[in-house]
């Protein structure tokens, strides 16, 4: 059985999800909610979903629950994941959203959303035991009609941000709009065009694209570079399948890490302190532009949890992301007087549209604004195919034995420390970085690295991955 939370929401494969598990899943999660008191005979649950193949079935799937729990299912359709969140929190409901967000179309996934915002790890340990205490019981044969509210959510969640950058400000800007099978595709571009942009779409799929806005494919590596070199662009931009991560590149076709486009963003809203995972660049304490920077193990309920502790010791203007790039606005943010609230969930567009606004105010290019920040050169891969087991193996004898750390790590020189919070983070004798970590969500080891050049880091993100391979096929 592959099901199981990951770093955001339950995933697993389409086979295993779709039936009875999703029933039952969702049927603990509400459970959850009703002994908690937090739902009523009656009560709204909002659903959304994603483009995959697999998204409308299951979406139908967690209707019946819904309704078997004595719940009201609001379906809101295919919609990007921050919408749905925002538009339940405003209405004070739960929310699920069924989307496997970049990973293959052969799997799929639930997220979690209480009234207050996304599920933490407390609650998805609720939501295991209740499942594991369910007796099997047959899916009820009748389908569930549900509420249906159409376009609304999304309209909520183009005015919040219509509502805070200024009509017109992003005129002059030229901006490629990669769309593959995003569900939220359209929206970036009514939104761009609406405060001034010129907005082209590119690259539209009918069948859904495994996006990954941390290890980007090479053959989205290539289209972003052709694009760039075909036409004039300030930038090209993009999301995950589910809309909670960007994807950004500047008027070179070159992309721009999601950690960096989330420095950007929170220096652009004037942050005062930034939430990160431990995989975010280690630039970031040194680059001048943020009193305190909190880091975290990798996951937005970690980032949430550090958020609320920031607030908690005094900051007033928090921003936390990822390296993926989602950016979670975790305090109200008020800018030429305009307001916008907090949204403690990832987001994809409220980072697009700082960047392009940054351009835009600044009159410089993407690149030139990114290389203030003084990032180290970074890069990203993965190893297909490794289950959770076999990486926790290695990644065990990495953290534990030094000489055998030592011993692997020798063409850098040995070992100068070594950072187990999520994974194993080695910082090399040379000072070069190689972070291995399992995913949360697929059978991947992923590594991550960071060097003084990007040329050497695309060498050492080869040299990482092999060692990962190696050793893990001598395991």
């Amino acid at each position: 059985m592959t099901l199981k939370f990951g770093t955001s929401g339950l995933r697993g494969l389409v086979s295993e999800l779709r039936g009875a598990p999703a029933f039952a899943y969702t049927g603990a999660f509400v459970r959850m909610l009703k002994d908690r008191g937090a739902l009523n005979e009656g009560s709204k649950v909002y659903v959304g979903r994603d483009l995959r193949a697999s998204s409308p079935d299951i979406a139908q799937l967690v209707h019946v629950a819904i309704a078997e729990a004595g719940l009201m299912p609001v379906d809101c359709g295919a919609l990007s994941t921050p919408a749905l969140a925002l538009h339940a929190s405003s209405e004070n409901a739960p929310a699920i959203m069924v989307t496997g967000s970049h990973i293959p179309d052969d799997r799929n996934g639930l997220k979690f959303y209480r009234a207050d915002g996304e599920i933490d790890k407390r609650d998805e340990r609720d939501i295991v035991e209740i499942h594991a205490g369910m007796k099997d019981k047959a899916l009820p044969m009748l389908p569930v009609e549900p509420a249906r509210l159409g376009a609304e959510p999304s309209r909520r969640y183009a005015e919040r941000f219509l509502g805070f950058f200024e009509r017109g400000s992003l005129s002059g800007l030229r901006v490629g709009v990669y769309q593959h099978s995003s569900v939220a595709r359209d929206i970036i571009v009514d939104v761009l065009r609406e405060l001034g942009a010129e907005t082209i779409p590119l690259g539209r799929a009918q069948h859904f694209i495994p996006v990954d806005t941390e290890a980007l494919r090479r053959e989205d590596v290539a289209l972003l570079k052709d694009w760039a070199a075909a036409e004039p662009f300030d930038a090209i931009v993009s999301t995950d399948g589910d809309g909670d991560r960007p994807l950004v590149a500047d008027n070179s076709g070159n992309f721009v890490r999601g950690d960096l486009v989330g420095a950007i963003t929170a220096h652009f809203l004037g942050a005062d302190c930034v939430v990160t995972p431990v995989t975010s660049n280690s630039a970031l304490e040194h680059c001048g532009y943020f009193p305190r920077v909190v880091r975290t193990r990798v996951g937005s309920p970690y980032v949430i949890e550090g958020i609320g502790k920031a607030l908690a010791e005094g900051a007033t203007c928090v921003v936390g992301f990822e390296a993926n790039g989602g950016v979670l606005l975790g305090s109200a943010v008020e800018k030429d007087g305009r307001a916008l609230s907090a949204l403690p969930t990832r987001d994809s567009l409220l980072p697009i549209l700082c960047v392009m606004s940054a351009i835009a105010t600044t009159g410089r290019p993407l690149a030139e604004i990114a290389a203030d920040f003084r990032f180290l050169a970074g890069a990203s891969g993965r190893l297909e195919g490794v289950s959770s087991e076999t990486s926790a193996t290695f990644l065990h004898k990495l953290a534990v034995d030094a000489a055998y750390a030592d011993e692997v790590f020798a063409d850098l020189g040995g070992v100068a420390n070594i950072d187990n919070r999520d994974g194993v983070r080695i910082t090399a004798r040379n000072g070069e970085v190689v972070h291995f970590r399992a995913s949360g969500n697929a059978p991947e080891l992923r590594c991550y690295v960071e060097a003084k050049a990007q040329s050497r880091a695309d060498e050492l993100l080869g040299w990482g991955l092999a060692l990962g391979r190696a050793q893990i096929l001598e395991s």
